[in-house]
């Protein structure tokens, strides 16, 4: 696996992120990594090269690029602390549903001038507030991206108009959402309510809860860190992907 860093221009500037191919020579199937609100650090860049090992290219653009480079949060910041959410609220309020999108196109139309990923169809993964991330992606693009999985996603469905599932009927990927307890971006009402604007919609779809996972569980350097349901929610991207993006060719 090679891990290389690159430059993605936007309307807004340079997302600087990093770029996960195989060795051997070839072209491969491309996924677009969304990292959680943590950014970019070494459990993504891990879940990233895992993923690339199963012969993908894998782009890790710093969705968070107007806060900053990586890292986002100083050093000894702790998840839910003060500090955190007062940062965790700065780089968020930077990203407005019309800065999400055009974001989305750039990284979208970055992967399609690389010779090293084959024509499309695109996966997506989105960890956290990504998850909502994946669905404007996939509403933005519907004839790149062939498959989107959400992980512990937050807010992907809610009363207000900008809410990602309004955006489904424009939406062509086969959706896959893992979806966490207690978790307070998605509780048991709007996951409900999720499930029914995906069965109106009538695209491919599957949509869990991990029983005893809680928000953050795929991920290492979580304190909610669930390593037999991490595994679990891995097979399910590795199918998924499998599924959509090779044996569909």
């Amino acid at each position: 696996m090679i891990e290389t860093g690159i430059g993605i221009r936007t309307p807004d500037g340079t997302s600087e992120g990093l770029l996960y191919l195989p060795e051997e020579h070839g072209s491969w199937p491309g996924i677009l990594f969304l990292t959680d609100i943590i950014g970019i650090r070494a459990s993504q860049r891990a879940m990233a090269a895992r993923i690339c090992s199963e012969g993908y290219v894998v782009l890790m653009p710093n969705l968070y690029y107007r806060a900053g480079k990586p890292p986002l949060f100083e050093k000894g910041t702790k998840m839910g602390d003060e500090k955190f959410t007062r940062r965790m609220g700065e780089i968020l309020s930077q990203m407005t549903p019309d800065a999400i999108d055009q974001d989305n196109c750039s990284y979208v139309d970055y992967f399609c001038q690389q010779a090293s990923v084959m024509e499309v169809p695109f996966g997506a993964l989105g960890l956290c507030v990504s998850g909502s991330t994946v669905l404007r992606m996939a509403a933005a693009r519907p004839d790149q991206i062939g498959a989107g999985a959400s992980f512990h996603g937050g807010r992907l469905y809610t009363d207000a108009p900008t809410s990602p599932h309004r955006l489904l009927p424009r939406i062509k990927a086969r959706l896959y959402f893992g979806h966490a307890v207690n978790d307070r971006s998605m509780p048991p009402a709007a996951i409900d309510n999720l499930n029914r604007s995906l069965q109106s919609w009538g695209g491919k779809y599957e949509s869990e809860v991990y029983e005893g996972a809680h928000h953050g569980w795929t991920v290492v350097d979580s304190p909610a860190f669930n390593p037999p349901q991490a595994e679990r929610a891995f097979r399910v991207l590795r199918r998924l992907f499998a599924e959509a993006l090779v044996q569909a060719r």
